[in-house]
This record gives C-alpha cells, structure tokens and sequence, in this order.
C-alpha cells in the first residue's frame, strides 16, 4: 500500500526592486489536496536581502510573509480566506502578483507528511 500522495510546491520569492528582478528566497509554500493540508514556512535572510536593497522595508516584508503563514493557517489568522478549503487558498496565495512578496513557479513531488515536506523544502531551497 503507498501512503504517498502528490503534492504541489511554490517557493516565496522577496523582490525588493522589481525593476531590477533580483529575489530572496524567503519561504515555501506546500499544499497536499489528499491531506487537505496547505502550509507555509518562512526564514528571511535580512543580511542578503539589505544587500539587495539597503532601503528595504524589512518589517513590510516580515509581515507580508506573516500574512502568508496567516492565510495557510486558516481560521481568523487567514482574514477573508478564512471560510476557503486548503486548495482555494493555495491557489489563492500562488496567483501572480506584482507585489514586495512573489510565489515562484509550482511544482509537484509525492510525500507521505506534507508538513515534514515543507520543513525539507525550506532547509534545501531557502536557508
């Protein structure tokens, strides 16, 4: 019996000046529909990312992240999101936008914990 399921994966990107298009990996995102589990975990290197910028608003970006957490989190913590299933709000948190914050491409894997999963991501991509 496989207790693997498919799960998709985003990286959070910092872009402190879009005009130049240089990023911080700041975080991952995983959601496993199987496991109706949606995550994030973040670790923002402020030391690189003041050497991208050195007038960065490092609070704005700690809690636009935050907020990312929030929304994975459901409950009061996800705001509007809150009533949405893991999915939507997955979907929700990759959509493009031109903002400090960027959801990288998605990708897929298989795992038997999402959230150990989210926890490896971080170490390999991020830290």
């Amino acid at each position: 019996m496989n207790d693997r399921h498919v799960f998709e994966y985003a990286l959070l990107r910092v872009v402190p000046r879009i005009e130049r298009g240089e990023c911080v990996n700041a975080g991952v995102l995983v959601y496993c529909r199987a496991k109706a589990y949606v995550g994030a975990r973040t670790h923002l290197d402020e030391a690189r990312l003041l050497a991208l910028d050195p007038a960065v608003d490092l609070a704005g970006v700690r809690a636009a992240l935050g907020a990312v957490e929030g929304v994975c989190a459901g409950g009061p913590a996800a705001g509007q999101a809150a009533p949405d299933d893991a999915g939507r709000r997955f979907r929700w948190l990759i959509a493009p936008r031109s903002t400090i914050v960027q959801p990288g491409p998605v990708h897929t894997g298989l795992t038997a914990d999402p959230a150990a999963e989210a926890e490896r991501l971080l170490h390999l991509l991020v830290r």
